[in-house]
């Protein structure tokens, strides 16, 4: 294999681990309220939007002579509002993830245990307390267990592809509820945010950065293809009685496997946030430890007092308002870069007024739709 094939598989599945986490879960369930069409239809746009916004962030990281990391690039371009506005947003985006996994492990852990859902709160505080105590341990070899989960995410998919295919009901992706049509859109959104990963793939590509606007579409294409796949073999599987965590409808095994990917997915974020504390904020590390670990399990106990603790609900949030925001933050970003860049890049995308205002405005009425379902 030549170098910069192995180059461009490396960013090819850096983007798609980045990508594909445990959000994907949630997919079915947001998707069986709307129909399985109309589901397909926030996918396929969904998918269009981020990979022109991970488009114009790579043109963005290629115009720039130093590499940073997304609250980098928005101060150099924005200035330092910019840069805070950045951090809020993807900080946004790691709780509200943090969040969603406390509750997903909580309830699988319930169902596996108890064979209900009924102690999930109860769960979900043990599971935060045993990983707050590796977070703050530092124990950051078990990071290396990422490209395991990203494994047993590939092979659960498959597993299912086989188990299914012969159990689908078209019935079950035959019926459309208008009234719906954009309650999948946030969690989709969740679902398919990766934008913190454009910046290693020109560490990754190094002298063959030509090659990255070819990962970029190669791995959105894959993510759109995995997200159909399991939307369609669950769905067409459990049709109205698709639950909120998909894995919890086909037993112990897949139960297992999806609890493995999001330990793995907490475990990522909540180093990833210490880390942002500790290196761009200058706190101590019990001070970013405790910075980190307590805001998720304070927040999960609103929610829950308020009855809005759900796995999707949270996701919705966090894809409408931190991805929204950081998408929208790209846009404004790479006309500047343009315009002021400091090296030519190996790809230029075209840039359009209408074509930003179409993007925005998807965006801005996603999340108020979302506000809109999220509080009647």
């Amino acid at each position: 294999m030549k170098i910069q094939d192995s180059n461009f598989l490396i960013a090819v599945f850096t983007l798609i681990g980045t990508i594909i986490g445990a959000g994907f879960l949630g997919i079915p369930y947001v998707v069986m309220k709307s129909g399985f069409s109309l589901g397909m239809l926030n996918i396929i746009v969904i998918a269009i939007i981020v990979c022109i916004v991970m488009l114009y962030l790579g043109e963005i990281t290629l115009r720039t002579k130093r590499v940073h990391q997304l609250p980098g690039y928005a101060e150099k371009y924005l200035g330092r509002k910019g840069k805070k506005v950045m951090f809020l947003a993807a900080s946004l985006g790691i709780y509200t993830a943090l969040v969603a996994y406390l509750i997903a492990e909580g309830e699988s852990i319930s169902y596996l245990l108890f064979g209900t859902v009924q102690y999930s709160i109860h769960m979900s505080f043990f599971f935060w307390f045993i990983m707050s105590l590796i977070s703050y341990s530092g124990i950051r070899a078990l990071r290396k267990g990422e490209p395991l989960g990203i494994m047993l995410m590939f092979a659960m998919i498959v597993s299912i592809s086989i188990l299914l295919i012969n159990k689908i009901n078209p019935e079950n992706l035959s019926y459309i509820n208008l009234e719906e049509i954009m309650t999948p859109f946030g969690v989709i959104l969740f679902a398919f945010l990766g934008f913190t990963a454009i910046p290693e793939l020109r560490r990754i590509l190094n002298s063959e950065c030509y090659l990255m606007k070819r990962s970029i579409i190669v791995a959105c294409s894959i993510s759109l293809i995995v997200y159909t796949l399991f939307t369609l073999l669950i769905l067409g599987y459990k049709g109205l009685a698709t639950p909120e965590i998909a894995t919890i409808a086909l037993g112990i095994p897949f139960i297992i496997l999806a609890m493995i990917t999001m330990f793995n997915a907490y475990l990522a974020h909540s180093i990833a946030m210490m880390d942002t504390f500790m290196f761009d904020f200058e706190k101590k590390k019990a001070r970013a430890w405790l910075y980190t670990v307590s805001l998720p399990i304070i927040i999960l106990v609103i929610l829950k007092l308020i009855n809005k603790a759900s796995f999707t609900i949270v996701m919705s949030i966090g894809g409408i308002l931190s991805g929204g925001i950081v998408a929208i933050l790209i846009l404004l970003m790479v006309r500047k870069a343009k315009l002021h860049g400091e090296r030519k890049p190996e790809y230029s995308i075209p840039y359009t007024d209408w074509l930003i205002w179409v993007i925005a405005t998807l965006l801005i009425l996603g999340a108020f739709f979302e506000i809109i379902s999220l509080f009647s």
